[in-house]
């Protein structure tokens, strides 16, 4: 039986947060993405590229007192990967490396940072 919900815990750099109930966050686990190209007498070829894993749009709860405002920007202007974990409603959790992509937002009134994770792998079950 399929499980969906709330994601229950985030870890970025092996430092947790909170993500609000309500959130939602797509993910691509990475590997290969295939193609069919057509040839003129009618066969085909299979074209494979390979493709980064992708947590998209994740809402992350931001606590100023503890910094995670800076955290985020000081991983963010790093230039390795790092280790992530992600928990999911139905209990399985997945870990990778990756990094922050694209822009990084912090809502005042919220308290939140809508982020964006990529890495190279795939995610892979815990």
């Amino acid at each position: 039986m399929a499980t969906g919900g709330s994601i229950i815990g985030l870890s970025l750099n092996a430092r947790p947060f909170s993500v609000p109930a309500d959130a939602e966050g797509q993910r691509k686990t990475g590997g290969w993405e295939n193609e069919v190209s057509m040839n003129g007498n009618g066969t085909a070829r299979l074209l494979k590229t390979r493709v980064a894993l992708a947590i998209d749009g994740i809402t992350i709860a931001i606590d100023d007192d503890r910094g995670d405002a800076e955290f985020l920007q000081e991983l963010q202007d790093g230039t390795s990967f790092f280790a992530i974990t992600i928990t999911f409603a139905s209990g399985i959790t997945y870990q990778a490396q990756a990094q922050i992509v694209g822009e990084t937002q912090i809502s005042s009134a919220n308290t939140t940072a809508s982020i964006s994770l990529s890495g190279p792998g795939t995610l892979t079950k815990q």
